[in-house]
């Protein structure tokens, strides 16, 4: 990762590979600065606003909304001064059969995604904590099968737009996906608990493929 985003790694960074990243764990970010090198460091996926007292001192915010991300108070800010890239491989989305169990998607490229990401310290002086939040807009034509949202992905030529290396207009960077970007299968409901891991939770259910669960 510190190679493919031309960024110094850390001495913190959390071990991968992670096959089912969940909520509040620490997770690889790229930082860029127009005038240093990248960072590659490690954050706390869910935004804390400073506001909040404690971690758990209001919703957990993993995800921003691109249609109202310069609005809302807590990342105002965030999306004009500290924007991140979020390196992974895929990620799951969950539908719904009709019996209303939940099934699971893992939805990837061919080579590692730059998702779109902002990024906020928190706490006191001496237990501050970065934290950040995944941008998130409508779903294209392809992902819609599985979800109405889908993550913004950030191609590699506009880097360093979204990270604040080239000035402005990083705005115009928060659309769906390119429709061959991505492609998705169904996986074992495994991954839904949030102790399950290895690499047998990305490997497609048997018979699964793109389309709805029978």
């Amino acid at each position: 990762m510190a190679q493919l985003f031309a960024a110094a790694p850390a001495n913190n960074l959390p071990v991968v590979p992670n096959y089912n990243v969940c909520p509040t764990t620490q997770i690889h970010v790229v930082l860029g600065a127009a005038e240093a090198d990248r960072r590659l460091v490690s954050m706390r996926w869910g935004f804390l606003p400073k506001w909040y007292k404690s971690p758990s001192d209001g919703p957990l915010l993993i995800n921003a909304r691109a249609e109202t991300i310069a609005e809302k108070p807590a990342f105002r800010s965030a999306c004009r001064e500290r924007r991140c890239l979020i390196p992974v491989t895929g990620f799951f989305e969950w539908t719904k059969d009709a019996e209303g169990t939940r099934w699971p998607w893992y939805i990837h490229g061919e080579q590692t995604l730059a998702l779109a990401g902002v990024w906020q310290e928190w706490g006191p002086e001496d237990e501050r904590q970065a934290t950040c939040a995944i941008v998130t807009t409508g779903a294209n034509e392809t992902i819609s099968k599985v979800h109405h949202r889908m993550p913004v992905v950030i191609d590699e030529a506009d880097w360093g737009l979204w990270l604040g290396e080239k000035g402005h207009g990083a705005a115009t960077l928060m659309e769906p996906a390119k429709e061959n970007l991505l492609s998705f299968h169904q996986v074992d409901r495994a991954v839904n608990s949030n102790r399950a891991s290895g690499p047998e939770l990305i490997v497609p259910l048997d018979g699964g493929s793109e389309g709805m669960p029978k």
